[in-house]
């Protein structure tokens, strides 16, 4: 038998078993529902059983289509069950959970596996009301709660059972035969549960090893010592039977320590941080601009990089540097900072904008004017003005957090406030108006 068949065997003994005995105690009526749902599984086992003897065809939902037949009829009758209305909830969740059964003739996307997972949800939407409605009846509660708690575990089950041997959809034999040769129904039955082993005591005989441990066991007394007792371990050497004793002038081999692996290559971890690129800091002709990427507080001299800009045409792109300060000495058009972390970047004057995008824990100083400062995709940055910067920056964001901005006062003290991450949007005429929140206030 097929692997893959026997590990649905074993899904089927493992948790269809015992929802259909959960259906079977909620009365006749759901008995028949449970069995129903029994012959969609066997009828599903029946396809699985085609996919490891034929050939996958070119469109396999209408190959399959003669074979789902079983399978559909038993779904029919679920149906057009008529039961009583006290198990109508019980009936939407099962016809909600008998979706998972078209993982046989999809593709991935999805996954069968996340396919049949997501069913789910719609059948713990119908489950739920059971589970609720029944809360704290002792008597019929316990039941139905079971109902529902086996037949998510089914298909949780199912969902792990495809994740190994079905991964990308149905598996199919490669040098198996042509599905249209295939008849309908000529899959085999289901396994039988293996039965439990006999009794040693039944199965034992006089000349048997059972036999044997019986008769020392006899022979025991109070003290516990019995006919076995004091008898010496046979070492290696003295075991003659094995086979270096059968010929003749056979050395006997002395025991070796066991192999001592190779130790394996280290594997990086899933999410290590990369290592760095090679730092640079030079001017490119080209676009007149600055561009330092991959420092450290390592690669400059006392952790600060220099840019000396001179024209005003120049603009400084700095990319990917971390635990550094960037010192840029001069007036430039624009400075950039992307994809840096715990960085410091103090500049003089800025005709167009600053612009931090990609960061985390950065600090960016206006030793003199820049009229606007844009911040997106970065969490926790401080900006520190001058007194020439207050009056005429502006500030503009998106998907950050942790911002803040610090200038001096009249005294000469400095002040820092947050810069609002929160706020409170409402209709007015057909519009919609925004508010910074009550938490900045």
């Amino acid at each position: 038998i097929h692997p893959s068949l026997v590990a649905y065997d074993e899904h089927i003994q493992r948790t269809l078993v015992p929802f259909t005995d959960s259906c079977t105690a909620l009365g006749s009526e759901m008995e028949s529902v449970g069995a129903n749902i029994g012959e969609v599984w066997d009828a599903v086992r029946g396809i699985v059983e085609l996919g490891t003897k034929c050939k996958k065809p070119a469109d396999v939902p209408t190959g399959l289509q003669p074979h789902l037949k079983p399978c559909q009829d038993a779904m029919a009758k679920i149906r057009s069950a008529r039961i009583d209305r006290k198990f109508d909830w019980h009936l939407k969740a099962i016809m909600e959970m008998l979706a998972c059964v078209s993982w046989v003739v999809m593709s991935p996307p999805p996954s069968p596996a996340n396919f049949v997972k997501d069913t789910i949800g719609a059948s713990d939407f119908w489950a739920n009301k059971v589970r609720k409605e029944y809360k704290g009846n002792d008597k019929e509660g316990p039941a139905h709660v079971k109902f529902c708690d086996t037949m998510k575990a089914m298909v949780l089950d199912l969902s792990a059972y495809l994740k190994e041997y079905h991964l990308s959809g149905l598996a199919w034999n490669p040098h198996g035969k042509d599905l249209s040769d295939a008849k309908v129904g000529e899959a085999s039955k289901p396994a039988a549960a293996v039965p439990k082993a006999a009794p040693a005591a039944a199965a034992a005989s006089s000349g048997s090893g059972a036999g044997i441990f019986a008769e020392l066991k006899k022979k025991q007394t109070g003290d516990g010592s019995s006919a076995a007792t004091g008898l010496k371990k046979v070492s290696r050497d003295q075991q003659t039977w094995r086979k270096e004793f059968k010929n003749p002038g056979g050395d006997v081999p002395k025991p070796t320590s066991a192999p001592v692996a190779a130790p394996k290559p280290a594997v990086a971890k899933f999410g290590a941080k990369k290592p760095l690129g090679p730092p640079k800091c030079e001017y490119q002709d080209r676009g007149c601009k600055w561009n330092v990427e991959n420092q450290t507080k390592d690669t400059c001299e006392g952790g600060v990089c220099k840019v000396e800009v001179t024209d005003v045409k120049q603009q400084v792109y700095i990319y990917k540097c971390e635990n550094v300060t960037i010192q840029i000495i001069g007036k430039c058009k624009s400075v950039i900072l992307d994809s840096c972390t715990k960085c410091g970047v103090v500049f003089d004057n800025v005709i167009s904008a600053c612009e931090v995008v990609n960061c985390k824990r950065v600090q960016v100083q206006a030793t003199g004017a820049c009229p606007s400062f844009s911040i997106d995709k970065t969490d926790g940055i401080v900006v520190h003005l001058s007194n020439e910067a207050i009056s005429e920056s502006s500030f503009v964001t998106s998907k950050s957090s942790e911002m803040n901005v610090s200038w001096p006062d009249d005294a000469g003290e400095i002040k820092e406030a947050p810069i609002p991450e929160q706020f409170m949007h409402k209709m007015v005429n057909g519009s919609v108006t925004s508010q910074v929140s009550d938490l900045y206030h």
